[in-house]
C-alpha cells in the first residue's frame, strides 16, 4: 500500500482593495499628515483653512 502524497492548496490571490492592515496603516498616516499640514497652514497663516483657501 503506498500512502496518499498531501494535495498542493490553491493559492489565492491577494487581497487588492477593501479593509487590508495595509491600506487602513495607509489611511492613517495619511490622515496625521493632513491633520499636520492644517495646523502648519493655520500657524503660519493666522487664519483657518477654509479662509486661506478662500472658501468661506
Amino acid at each position: 500500500m503506498t500512502k496518499a502524497q498531501p494535495q498542493a492548496q490553491p493559492q489565492s490571490a491577494p487581497q487588492e482593495w477593501g479593509f487590508t492592515p495595509a491600506a487602513e496603516s495607509l489611511n492613517g498616516r495619511l490622515a496625521m499628515l493632513g491633520f499636520i499640514f492644517t495646523i502648519v497652514i493655520e500657524l503660519l497663516s493666522g487664519e483657518g483653512v477654509l479662509h486661506f483657501l478662500n472658501l468661506v
